[in-house]
């Protein structure tokens, strides 16, 4: 489970301290809209941590149990701190309790980027794994039945698509395609579908696919064929993952296309 089904779960039977960045300004270690969790023993989430956190949590735990009422506090990150940070938060803290967890199970939730994920084999299984904390809502897609496992994390969607590519004509605009099905063929179909979709609409900012350079050179070569031109096909992104990364490892791959999404947003 990521943080946030784990405080959700224990916000149903304890209360809980809501501790947000309210505000920012200069250097900090986490932005506005960043929260967390603060339970009477233990917390979920974090802040940014150092001795900002430790002061925050300390302050919520004194809210919590009626040793103060002030639900906002401002703090200089300068050598009172320990931190050389130099910037400025505003800390909010609101007293939370199970009737608060479907409100914020959406606002930690609802602004997630949608992504579609094509192909449950060894590297999508570590790929959902990796981007089920991220900002992403995952629809993982396959053609072939029972290849999900049990464990999938709540905030990913599955789905049985036969022919696979066929899910691609109602993707979310602005989602991001990532391309790993256990055959070419199906790698082929999928890619031709995108770039068939961003030919009409142009709302898929990000296609990448799985395989080797000479994988890609193959399959433009076949793209070509089939009428897409030169820049048309620019837009599919293969290899992928970040530069520098030369581990083939399915949670080595994982990492590196996890950063890869990130910094499309």
């Amino acid at each position: 489970m990521n943080w946030i089904e784990k405080a959700l779960l224990r916000l149903a039977v304890e209360p809980a301290v809501l501790l947000s960045v309210r505000a920012s300004q200069g250097s900090v270690p986490r932005e506005a809209g960043t929260s967390m969790l603060v339970f009477a023993q233990g917390e979920e989430g974090t802040i940014g941590g150092g001795h900002l956190e430790f002061q925050a949590l300390d302050h919520a735990r004194r809210l919590m149990a009626g040793q103060t009422a002030q639900l906002v506090l401002r703090q200089v990150l300068g050598p009172s701190l320990g931190q050389c940070c130099g910037g400025t938060l505003e800390l909010g803290f609101e007293l939370v309790d199970a009737k608060d967890a479907a409100r914020l199970q959406t606002q930690w939730t609802g602004a997630r980027t949608p992504l579609a994920l094509f192909g449950g084999g060894h590297v999508g299984k570590a790929l959902v794994n990796s981007l089920a904390p991220l900002p992403f809502a995952v629809r993982w897609i396959d053609s072939r039945d029972e290849i999900f496992p049990p464990d999938v994390p709540s905030e990913v969607q599955c789905e049985h698509s036969n022919p696979v590519h066929a899910a691609v004509k109602d993707l979310v605009p602005g989602s991001r395609v990532l391309i790993m099905s256990f055959s070419h063929a199906e790698d082929l179909d999928v890619v031709m579908a995108c770039l068939q979709r961003q030919r009409e609409l142009g709302d898929l900012p990000f296609v990448g696919l799985i395989g080797s350079k000479t994988k890609w050179a193959t399959f433009r070569h076949r793209l070509e064929d089939r009428g897409f031109s030169a820049k048309e096909i620019a837009h599919i992104t293969c290899p992928i993952g970040v530069a520098g990364i030369a581990g083939k490892e399915p949670e080595v791959i994982a990492v590196a296309v996890a950063a890869q999404l990130l910094q499309t947003l």
